[in-house]
């Protein structure tokens, strides 16, 4: 099987059901997804190096498939089309969310991003969550798409947030408060 197929080389690309610009919108949110992806297996590297982290790499491995799953979704522009993403899996990552957040201690202001190594890379995680969720809503704009795609980015955010803080927690480095932050985090 070759893998190059030569059929881009115009500037278009194949969706399930037809074929696109490569810079139209479509493709510019599902390939921010893909971008997504490779962070969070960076990630999953970082939080490998220490076996207490074995849940959170497995919910990680987990997440880089539904992350699969919400790309194919919004490559899917063919009639009556058969979607992967529901609304179970939001609510899987609030489950998630809950838990690291019961493990971590009480936040009232903003925080930098960083501290560990693998809490880095989970911020990193969030902000390019953030930057394709900002791609997918701009498409939900322009485009009929498969809404539960776009909530499960926003909960993912969350996700990453909530693992970076307990990491540094687990791992005994404390979160750097922003200077300036007012308290915006309360019960």
């Amino acid at each position: 099987m070759r893998i190059y197929t030569r059929g881009g080389d115009e500037g278009k690309t194949s969706v399930i059901g037809g074929r696109r610009k490569k810079h139209d919108q479509r493709i510019v949110a599902y390939g921010s997804i893909d971008e997504v992806n490779s962070f969070v297996a960076r990630a999953r590297h970082s939080v490998a190096k220490k076996s207490e982290f074995h849940k959170l790499e497995s919910e990680l491995l987990v997440i880089q498939h539904e992350l699969f799953d919400c790309g194919s979704d919004l490559a899917t522009v063919k009639d009556d089309p058969t979607y992967k993403v529901t609304e179970r899996n939001a609510a899987q990552l609030e489950e998630w969310i809950d838990h690291w957040t019961s493990l971590s201690p009480k936040i009232e202001r903003f925080i930098l991003p960083g501290g560990s190594e693998a809490s880095a890379d989970l911020h990193v995680c969030r902000t390019e969550t953030r930057r394709a969720e900002r791609e997918v809503a701009a498409l939900a704009d322009i485009e009929t798409i498969h809404m539960p795609v776009l909530a499960y980015m926003n909960r993912l955010s969350d996700y990453f947030f909530t693992v970076a803080r307990f990491v540094n927690h687990s791992l005994d480095v404390a979160d750097i408060p922003y200077e300036r932050s007012a308290i915006v985090f309360k019960d």
